[in-house]
C-alpha cells in the first residue's frame, strides 16, 4: 500500500511555462529569444518567416483566444499535476520532475501531450472541452477526450509508455497486457480518479464493460484470439475507436479499446493474487507468466 500522507508531503510544485502566451499576440522581435530558450519547438529547417506568419495566422489566434479563456487560471491544474508527480516520484525515485511547457498546436489530437525524462509538453488547445465549437467535425469518440479532466490521465499514459518495457512479442495477449500494465500504473499514480476517467470512458461505457466482461472474455477464448499476431486484433480491440469490433449485434453498444479494459483486469487480478510483487518486477514481467499467475476470471 502506498502512504498517501507521505506522498502529499513531498516538496514538488509544478508551474506551467506558458510558451503559448509568450508566442501569440507578441511582436516578431520575440522570435530569436524564444528560439534560443525553446530550441526543441523550432525545427531548424524552417525560417523565421514561418514563425512570424504563424504568430499572425487568424485561425491560430482564434485558437489561442479560446485557450486563454479556458485556461485563464492554471493554478488548480498545476496543483493536480504536482500531485501526480509526487506519486510518480514516490514509485520512481530516480525520475526527474520535468519542466512543463504549454502550447497551442493546431488541435493536433494525436499528440496532445509529449513526455520525455526532463520535459513535458501540453497542447492546451486539445483540452478545451468536448463540446467546444472549435472541435466541430471531429468524431465524437475523439472529441470526448478533448477535455481537461483527462489531462492527468493522459500524462500518466505517456509516463507509463516511457517506463514500461514494450510488449515482448506481437501476440494479442502480450499487447493487451502491455496496455493493462499502463492502466494499472494509473491506479497507483491517480488513486483519486475514477476508472472511467483513467480509461476515458463515459459512465455508460464503463457500466457496459463491467456488465459484459464475461461475454467479452468468452469471445476472446472461443475464437482463440490471445495468441494471434495479426495487427487486425490490435486495431479491433486496443486502439481508439468509436466501438470495439466483434462484428456482432453488440458492437454498437460496446466502447472502443475493450482489450485494454480486459488487460487491466488481468493485471489487477495478478496483483490481488500476488500483492507483494515489487512494481518494477510487475512492469517487466513477461505476459505469459503474468497471465498464468493472475488466475483471472471475469467478475460477471
Amino acid at each position: 500500500m502506498q502512504n498517501e500522507m507521505e506522498i502529499e508531503s513531498m516538496p514538488i510544485e509544478i508551474e506551467f511555462d506558458r510558451f503559448d502566451l509568450k508566442f501569440y499576440n507578441q511582436e516578431a522581435e520575440v522570435i530569436p529569444e524564444l528560439k534560443q530558450n525553446y530550441p526543441y519547438l523550432f525545427p531548424k529547417q524552417f525560417s523565421d518567416s514561418v514563425w512570424i506568419a504563424r504568430q499572425k495566422d487568424s485561425l491560430q489566434l482564434i485558437l489561442q483566444e479560446a485557450v486563454s479563456e479556458v485556461f485563464d487560471d492554471t493554478t488548480p491544474l498545476e496543483r493536480e499535476i504536482s500531485h501526480l508527480f509526487k506519486h510518480i516520484k514516490y514509485h520512481f525515485p530516480k525520475v526527474e520532475v520535468p519542466h512543463v511547457v504549454t502550447l497551442t498546436n493546431n488541435v493536433d489530437y494525436q499528440i496532445k501531450i509529449v513526455y520525455s525524462d526532463s520535459l513535458l509538453l501540453i497542447s492546451l488547445d486539445t483540452f478545451l472541452g468536448a463540446d467546444h465549437p472549435l472541435y466541430e467535425g471531429i468524431p465524437n469518440y475523439i472529441r470526448k477526450e478533448l477535455d481537461q479532466k483527462f489531462i492527468l490521465s493522459q500524462i500518466a499514459e505517456k509516463f507509463a509508455a516511457f517506463v514500461i518495457p514494450p510488449a515482448e512479442d506481437r501476440t494479442f495477449l502480450a499487447q493487451m497486457l502491455y496496455e493493462g500494465k499502463k492502466m494499472y500504473l494509473r491506479d497507483l499514480l491517480l488513486p483519486h480518479q475514477s476508472d472511467a476517467i483513467k480509461i476515458a470512458y463515459t459512465q455508460a461505457e464503463l457500466n457496459w464493460v463491467e456488465e459484459n466482461e464475461l461475454y467479452v472474455w468468452q469471445y476472446f477464448i472461443e475464437r482463440q484470439v490471445l495468441y494471434k499476431t495479426e495487427f487486425e486484433w490490435v486495431q479491433r480491440f486496443l486502439e481508439p475507436a468509436p466501438f470495439s469490433k466483434f462484428y456482432l449485434q453488440l458492437d454498437n453498444e460496446s466502447p472502443g479499446r475493450i482489450g485494454r479494459w480486459i488487460g487491466w483486469q488481468i493485471v489487477r487480478s495478478y496483483m490481488e493474487q500476488n500483492p507483494e510483487t515489487p512494481l518494477e518486477e510487475l512492469l517487466k514481467m513477461p505476459a505469459q507468466r503474468l497471465f498464468n499467475l493472475s488466475k483471472y476470471k471475469p467478475k460477471r
